[in-house]
């Protein structure tokens, strides 16, 4: 089985790829484990929307654009990342526990895993997007990432004030899970944008040292 990159013309549709049926089915798995286990199942809905429409929109968007297979593997780990912290609200995730308790931290971290993550893992796949199907220029395609990155990171911290004290007050603080963290939005902020950077840096450096 190949697996192909964002340089790679050649993309197979979901009906022969293994590997994203693989995926599908770990995820759907690991997504009904999730709900079954969860303490909160309103905080799992309000999570899992976002989840829903990314899924949705990769599905339907399939026909017309197909991404890498190294994109739609970064699209599964997020994605898991994602559910897992869903399952039980990212401020009281047992792994960020551990970690608080292995690192002597002040404060239950999952969710700073999270933000990095979605700009480290998506900002890959955005680049895919932006090369194969506007084709736009290189210099281009390892900036916007970036820039994105940031601004979706700004808009997804609006939605959560706006779910947090607008529409679903109830479930607000298990949602937003600052942890009396004044500079939560900002910080989360500045990982998402420090992830996509890094990820823009790395996958860079590794296209010209394969390219030697």
């Amino acid at each position: 089985m190949s697996f192909n990159t964002a340089s790679s013309t050649a993309r197979v549709p979901f009906a022969g790829n293994a590997l994203l049926k693989t995926y599908l089915a770990v995820f759907l798995v690991v997504w009904l484990l999730t709900f079954i286990g969860t303490t909160n199942r309103a905080n799992w809905f309000t999570e899992n929307t976002l989840t829903t429409l990314l899924i949705g929109g990769l599905a339907i968007g399939q026909r017309r654009f197909r991404f890498s297979d190294l994109s739609y593997t970064l699209f599964f780990v997020y994605i898991l990342l994602h559910i897992y912290g869903a399952m039980y609200t990212y401020a009281e995730n047992p792994f960020g526990y551990w970690m608080k308790d292995a690192l002597r931290l002040e404060r239950n971290h999952y969710d700073r895993i999270v933000h990095f993550s979605f700009g480290f893992m998506l900002a890959y796949p955005m680049r895919d997007y932006f090369k194969n199907w506007f084709k736009w220029p290189t210099w281009v395609c390892w900036v916007l990432p970036v820039e994105i990155t940031m601004s979706f990171s700004a808009a997804y911290e609006l939605i959560e004030w706006a779910v947090a004290d607008v529409f679903f007050p109830a479930q607000g603080a298990a949602y937003l899970g600052s942890q009396g963290d004044i500079w939560d939005a900002q910080k989360d902020m500045g990982l998402a944008f420090s992830g996509a950077v890094l990820s823009m840096l790395l996958f860079s450096s590794l296209k010209r040292l394969f390219r030697q």
